[in-house]
């Protein structure tokens, strides 16, 4: 069943006319019984009753007006939700980030927010090793990495630059140092993140490098138990910088220089190359590339 069939339809159950409704529509009166008739016969109902002057709806005609009624309010509203969406004010973005990488994502978002309140948006908790893969099957519309994917079905653009960090606990010996040699690590325990990723490999490969033992007993799942364990002076850590800013800065850890281990940490915004992102996407791309980076 065609749409301008019922549009049809409607129009002249409105106007009671179909001369009327034909000036209404721009279409001359024999198109317009054309298309009535042909609604009929698709449905096999008679749907208004010609017998006398004036137009009158069979019941048949009643039940498809309300239809038709429908299908028109539908139609305002289907209009109204893709305007919203292009002004951004309706619809949803997702983007995918693991616990650290999430982070980065905070000062932009808020400056999103504040533009676009009535988009949705979702970040959702993925193994970076995976957002390339969930973006090129369309899982994602967005995502933040800490590596180049070095896929062309990809495009990455670097927006913030953050490194790893040694940390200690205010308690341990080595916090009232500015720095100390990796030759001097061999004895710590350090408190692991027991998610594989390219900066642990660096890290042990830094280690095996200069022959000094790393000692991971113990491994924790998320960032957040890694900096309480080093806080309570239960093992030493690297982490992110940005995932221990606050607590560096309130003296609750201390960073620690380590010459042999100066790990720059590029913080890369992923999206696909070869499809069309959404108008909330689209949005988020340009805040970000005005923005300022994390505060």
């Amino acid at each position: 069943m065609e749409l301008y069939s019922l549009k049809v339809f409607l129009t002249v159950a409105t106007e009671k006319s179909f001369s009327r409704a034909g000036e209404k529509l721009l279409r001359t009166q024999p198109a317009i019984s054309l298309a009535i008739q042909r609604l009929e016969n698709e449905l096999q109902e008679k749907l208004i009753d010609r017998s006398g002057k004036e137009l009158i709806l069979t019941d048949a005609g009643k039940i498809v007006l309300d239809h038709a009624r429908r299908f028109e309010n539908l139609e305002r509203d289907l209009e109204t939700a893709l305007k919203e969406l292009r002004d951004h004010s309706a619809g949803r973005l997702s983007i995918g980030a693991n616990e650290s990488t999430a982070l980065y994502l905070l000062k932009y978002i808020e400056q999103y927010r504040r533009l676009y309140p009535k988009v949705k948006v979702e970040v959702r908790r993925t193994l970076s090793s995976k957002v390339p893969t969930q973006l090129i099957d369309g899982d994602l519309e967005l995502g933040m990495i800490s590596y180049d994917p070095e896929d062309d079905r990809l495009i990455s653009n670097i927006i913030y630059t953050d490194h790893l960090s040694f940390v200690v606990s205010p308690m341990h010996r080595f916090s009232a140092r500015e720095e100390v040699s990796i030759t001097e690590l061999g004895m710590e325990t350090f408190v692991a993140h027991n998610v594989l990723s390219p900066y642990r490999a660096l890290v042990i490969k830094a280690f095996q490098n200069h022959k000094v033992p790393l000692n991971m007993d113990v491994e924790m799942p998320t960032v957040e138990t890694i900096r309480r364990m080093v806080q309570r002076n239960e093992g030493v850590a690297f982490l992110p910088r940005m995932c221990v800013e606050q607590e560096i800065e309130q003296g609750a850890l201390c960073e620690v220089l380590v010459p042999e281990l100066r790990m720059e940490r590029p913080i890369r915004l992923v999206y696909p190359a070869r499809r069309a992102l959404s108008h909330a996407a689209r949005a988020f791309l340009e805040v970000v590339e005005g923005g300022v980076g994390p505060a």
